[in-house]
């Protein structure tokens, strides 16, 4: 029994027809185009704006009400990073079944996750899972609406970091870019932690005494980081990597989006030092000011 669904999963996340035969072109891909790209991130951008400025104009201070939507988001997020991390792992070990005999003379599996080799194309499973990833970017930008209607600061953060999210995760398909398959991959992994985590608690149960989410995104970029590094000295020690141009770019937006990060959560961490300080003088306000800070977080 246990064996027949192992096979049923395989067979449905890495070897279904329409897994394996899967093509990045712009005129079968949703989304595969630079002037949808655009054209959707500004809407974003005009949309989120917009609702800020009508929050503002009606002196709305309290958050708006959003029921359980947060929490049906975070677990629809939670489920379908799961999903992808098993059906790109599964992928990922068939396509290094089916074609090491290509480039096995001159690269590592684990060098091949970093560096795909010249002339490789958006075709086959891995590239499928990647398209996948890069839709469920669009599904995450509802965090951005939910922070705004929340009545929290609207931050240069905020408004672009899932935006910058989407332009690399196209990116890594428009140029079938090296390091694509390891990024999503400790991505999707740490992504299933963060959104259940964020739905357990939005479901009233006990958080933890540590930041979880703040780690969990440090150690994503610190990951990231490493892998930089190694695509880069493969570029130079091997024959080259595919999409290195899209790669360097790529680099200046994670550089980007770790300055970001790391600027946003030294805020957070001063804000909540300032109001362990101020907390002889009121301690019920530091207690929902601190709450506060950790639902930032």
């Amino acid at each position: 029994m246990g064996f027949s669904m192992a096979q049923s999963l395989t067979y449905w996340l890495s070897e279904h027809p329409s897994i394996i035969t899967f093509r990045w072109t712009h005129t079968q891909s949703w989304g595969s185009t630079w002037s949808f790209l655009v054209t959707f991130l500004s809407l974003h951008l005009i949309i989120s704006l917009f609702l800020h400025l009508i929050l503002v104009l009606f002196r709305r201070r309290n958050p708006v009400p959003l029921g359980p939507i947060p929490a049906i988001h975070s677990l629809a997020m939670a489920l379908i990073s799961a999903g992808i991390f098993a059906g790109m792992l599964l992928s990922v070990g068939s396509e290094i079944r089916d074609t090491r005999w290509l480039w096995r003379r001159s690269k590592t599996p684990l060098q091949w996750l970093l560096c795909f080799p010249l002339g490789t194309r958006p075709t086959g499973r891995v590239f499928f899972w990647s398209y996948i990833f890069y839709l469920s970017r669009f599904l995450q930008l509802f965090r951005t609406f939910f922070s705004i209607l929340k009545r929290r600061k609207l931050t240069f953060f905020r408004l672009f970091h899932h935006s910058i999210l989407i332009c690399m995760s196209f990116l890594w398909l428009e140029f079938t870019q090296s390091f694509q398959l390891i990024a999503i991959l400790s991505t999707t992994l740490v992504y299933s932690v963060v959104y259940g985590y964020r739905f357990w608690v939005a479901v009233g149960l006990p958080g933890a005494c540590f930041p979880v989410i703040l780690n969990c995104q440090l150690l994503l970029l610190g990951c990231h980081l490493v892998c930089h590094l190694g695509v880069l000295c493969l570029h130079f020690r091997k024959e080259g990597c595919n999409g290195i141009g899209a790669w360097v770019f790529n680099s200046v937006l994670n550089g980007a989006l770790l300055v970001l990060s790391l600027n946003f959560y030294v805020k957070m961490y001063l804000k909540k030092s300032k109001l362990t300080d101020d907390d002889s003088s009121s301690h019920s306000g530091h207690s929902s000011s601190v709450q506060e800070v950790k639902k930032d977080l």
